[in-house]
């Protein structure tokens, strides 16, 4: 994977990219709730929620499974972010 820009250890071990199944967050369709847009833990493949969303699911999934790279799943947006570094890179594919 070719990303731009400062990248950690966490970013350069990614190898492909694990994709959104579908556009919906796992836990807000559980509870009932909404989100404002969606991200794809790199890890193990669940979209959640983005920190702007009422529920954080994506950063709460984080915290709790210890996996620190999710993948933006809004169309057209090409970026990671690595939790433990607190690190954003842009991505080619």
């Amino acid at each position: 994977m070719k990303f731009r820009g400062k990248v950690c250890e966490h970013l350069e071990a990614i190898t492909e990219l694990r994709k959104p199944e579908s556009y919906t967050c796992e836990e807000c369709i559980k509870i009932g709730a909404s989100w404002v847009h969606l991200r794809t833990c790199q890890s193990c493949g669940v979209t959640l929620c983005c920190d702007s969303s009422p529920n954080k699911h994506a950063s709460k999934h984080a915290a709790q499974s210890s996996h620190p790279i999710i993948i933006s799943a809004e169309p057209k947006e090409r970026w990671a972010w690595c939790y433990e570094h607190e690190i954003l890179a842009k991505y080619h594919l």
